[in-house]
């Protein structure tokens, strides 16, 4: 069929083309369909979308992911791509060949998978699982997709957490730490999705974080370590995509999210990684037991591509460090490199630190570089690499002046301090978009407070906002207080 074509921006990322009913009717296309488009600059296969408002009979509106297409086209109706079917299998609960799960992740790459489709292969690995084996299939294919940066040292460190817990600002004082120490850290990390800040977030406070492949490697050939914006490369690209679905809903299937760490890990060549897995309730994984077959899992996963995996299950049942937000983050990052600073984010950092020095040979003390000095020296290396200020003071960092306080309405003891929650009431103050905006914990489960006592006091940029956050936090309770006998009462049958 010979028809009219013309560009149109609806802003999808998908390879979109908008067919008039008529036009559809008489082609024998349907929606979500796949046409092939033979032009003067070549042939590319879009995806069907149905409108008489956009497009006139004898028009075709085609989506800038298909390039600039204008004139008179040929369209013919295309077969779908054969991943679909293997999207299929999944959904049945049939285990993967590494050729189908290879077609798929391509599929993906080349956005030749309509949102529906890649939608549903996230749903069949939510409902039924991955083997181990399709684990690394899917793993392997994801690095295979994307760029990959190579190193000349035989060790090169990396740290991640799966995520979950509020504040848990570790990866700034871990990565100068092993830095100091001589081992390369090549750092890349996430923005925030639901959390009230992703370290790129956080480490936007201090200088620049987006930066292209040579960039990063100058930086670490300068300073041993970088932290920035792994979304600003392109290592393992699908991964993003298919973040980008899971999103919504709050989809993290583990065998999904152990390739989804793992490619982004191989990919910036590192071979020495400690996983934190935090569990607990609040947290992404609930139970000791489901942390410890996780555990195994990315061990398994990780001697598979040649990685050294050292996982570090941690408790995850209330936030770590006081401040929940970029900026408030930020000034506990620096305050526990300058040798003060919330306990347990330092405990934590010390731990993670210690484990991958070892795991590289190293034998100094994570706790004596911080000590020392050389931690907080190295951090204002990096930091300066990354086009920011090395004497950054934490008086010089953003923090809300649109305050609320709030208190205990009784006397007992802080029972509960939910992550979801902590988190959802920073957003609400203007995490993390706004760099001063987020919650300043007073209270820590356990600690025993009286009527008036101040358990947070929530920080923001505009006083509306900073109302938003203490309505929901009225509503909700993100941090609870029980009466002082309530853990003493027993009952007999």
């Amino acid at each position: 069929m010979k028809l009219q074509a013309r560009e149109i921006d609806i802003g999808t990322r998908t390879p979109t083309v908008i067919l008039n009913g008529d036009d559809a009717a008489e082609l024998g296309a349907h929606p979500l369909d796949r046409v092939e488009i033979d032009h003067d600059g070549g042939t590319v296969v879009g995806i069907v979308e149905l409108t008489d408002e956009l497009v006139a009979e004898g028009e075709l509106a085609v989506t800038r992911p298909l390039g600039h297409i204008e004139g008179e086209v040929t369209v013919t109706i295309a077969p779908n791509p054969s991943s679909a079917s293997f999207v299929r299998k999944k959904l049945d609960d049939i285990e993967l060949e590494a050729g189908e799960i290879e077609a798929i992740v391509t599929d993906i790459k080349y956005d030749r998978l309509s949102d529906v489709e890649l939608s549903a292969f996230v749903t069949s690995i939510y409902t039924n699982g991955l083997s181990r084996a399709e684990i690394v299939n899917l793993t392997e294919s994801m690095v295979a997709a994307g760029e990959t940066m190579t190193w000349d040292r035989d060790r090169v460190a990396d740290k991640h957490s799966i995520g979950g817990v509020a504040g848990n600002r570790v990866t700034p004082v871990v990565v100068p730490i092993v830095a100091a120490a001589g081992v390369t850290i090549p750092k890349t990390s996430s923005r925030a999705v639901t959390s009230a800040a992703g370290t790129a977030d956080t480490m936007e406070v201090f200088c620049d974080v987006e930066f292209g492949l040579d960039e990063i490697r100058g930086v670490v050939a300068e300073t041993d370590g970088c932290m920035v914006w792994g979304g600003g490369v392109n290592l393992s690209p699908v991964d993003d995509k298919i973040i980008r679905v899971e999103t919504p809903l709050s989809l993290d299937p583990p065998g999904q999210m152990i390739a989804s760490v793992l490619s982004k890990k191989k990919s910036a060549g590192s071979t020495e990684i400690v996983i934190d897995i935090p569990y607990g309730e609040g947290s992404k994984v609930p139970s000791l037991d489901a942390a410890r077959e996780m555990a195994e899992d990315f061990d398994r996963v990780g001697d598979a591509l040649d990685m050294q995996i050292d996982c570090a299950i941690t408790r995850g049942n209330q936030p770590i460090g006081a401040g929940i937000g970029c900026g408030l983050e930020a000034r506990d990052v620096l305050a526990v490199l300058q040798g003060e600073g919330p306990e347990d984010l330092r405990s934590k950092s010390v731990t993670l630190a210690d484990i991958l020095l070892s795991s590289c040979g190293c034998d100094e003390s994570a706790a004596a570089i911080l000590d020392d000095g050389r931690a907080l020296a190295t951090f204002r290396e990096i930091v300066a690499a990354q086009n920011g200020d090395p004497d950054v003071t934490t008086d010089d960092l953003p923090i809300g002046s649109h305050t609320a306080t709030v208190e205990a309405r009784r006397d007992g003891r802080v029972s509960h301090a939910n992550n979801r929650l902590v988190n959802e009431c920073a957003r609400r103050a203007g995490a993390p978009k706004d760099k001063g905006a987020g919650v300043d914990l007073t209270a820590r489960v356990g600690d025993t407070v009286a009527a008036g006592e101040a358990l947070f006091t929530i920080h923001a940029e505009t006083a509306e906002k900073r109302d938003a956050a203490v309505r929901y936090a009225r509503e909700n309770q993100p941090v609870r207080v029980s009466p002082p006998d309530e853990a003493l009462v027993e009952r007999y049958g």
